[in-house]
């Protein structure tokens, strides 16, 4: 199935195939999508029906080929954007001075391992284009019992000519108190790279990082800490409509953000059918986020509080991350209906 956009330029119309896969066409309005088009909507040679041809193609100059690369690009952005918001958005309370700080692990173990695959979507077409996965070990960091939480990231071989992303998370959390001593980010997106490497000073309140030292609250998390911390929040004692505020350190910057309760649901993912726990992160407008309730989230509701499926709209289409695999989780999956 491809996707045919309509047109408006100088007062005609014209339709254009945009990234066909197969010999079939949906019909649908995109006024977001860049105005470049405009020049290609009335080529007279046509589109190719297949996506490789469509790069390859001698009828359209560079510029038309190098506008479907920044299309691409953006798509994988906002991908690998979308894992970076799995990890944030599960953050529930994470505030200095409450009872969530320090919280005991109830819900996961040593060993564990979750998969996910990440799909672009448009007019009901899943196109699978990278995956991330998550693990937990037990160690020791400075005479302390940490778990050591690794959260990898990649495109498959196709995206890759267009926006290659190898990422790599890592952060090591104090197993009596989920709260996290060192956090690593290895960023690989394109030609964008970043090494990040902080320690938290629980005593001291701060954060030392490659570039200098910064004073947080005294319950921080990071981006990957934070998934596995808010898998222990008792989430019955949250009302739908509920605003759940939590502090994050990310980039040199404490970020103050919060995330809205929307309740309990019945969820069909790639996997399968969930009961699920839903809410939407509303984050704050200036800061490295767009701000608004764009994003939507789905844990399991059972124990584990799993994330099984996390989605949010990009320019054309949407993507969305299911979970697809687990190994040694400490409860049985109880909200698993059932497998597709």
């Amino acid at each position: 199935m491809g996707v045919s956009v309509m047109f408006s330029s100088d007062g005609d119309r014209s339709l254009v195939n945009v990234f066909n896969r197969f010999r079939s066409s949906v019909g649908s309005w995109h006024t977001d999508l860049p105005g470049i088009y405009n020049k290609y909507c009335r080529h007279s040679c046509g589109i190719p029906w297949y996506l490789a041809d469509q790069f390859n193609y001698t009828c359209f100059d560079r510029e038309f080929t190098n506008f479907k690369d920044q299309i691409i690009q953006q798509q994988m952005k906002s991908i690998t954007g979308i894992v970076l918001f799995m990890l944030m958005a599960v953050s529930f309370p994470l505030r200095a001075g409450d009872d969530f700080c320090g919280v005991k692990n109830t819900a996961f173990q040593a060993n564990e391992s979750i998969n996910y695959k990440v799909y672009y979507t448009l007019a009901g077409v899943y196109i699978a284009a990278g995956e991330a996965t998550f693990t937990s070990v037990l160690e020791d960091l400075n005479g302390k019992p940490v778990y050591h939480v690794t959260g990898e990231g990649k495109t498959y071989s196709f995206y890759d000519n267009f926006f290659r992303v190898r990422d790599k998370y890592e952060t090591f959390i104090d197993t009596a108190t989920l709260q996290p001593y060192k956090f690593i980010r290895n960023v690989n997106e394109g030609t964008y790279k970043k090494y990040e490497n902080i320690s938290f000073n629980k005593t001291a309140c701060t954060a030392i990082t490659n570039t200098g030292v910064f004073k947080t609250p005294a319950c921080i998390q990071d981006v990957l800490s934070s998934m596995y911390y808010a898998r222990n929040i008792d989430f019955s004692k949250m009302q739908p409509g509920d605003k759940i505020p939590f502090s994050m350190f990310l980039d040199n910057q404490v970020y103050n953000l919060y995330i809205r309760y929307l309740g309990k649901e019945t969820i069909k993912t790639k996997y399968g059918k969930f009961r699920a726990i839903k809410f939407k992160p509303l984050l704050i407008k200036g800061t490295i986020f767009e701000g608004g309730e764009k994003m939507t989230v789905w844990v399991s509701d059972d124990p584990n509080h799993i994330p099984v499926r996390v989605e949010s709209p990009i320019s054309v289409g949407s993507v969305k991350v299911d979970m697809m695999d687990f190994r040694n989780r400490r409860y049985p999956l109880s909200s698993l209906i059932s497998v597709r």
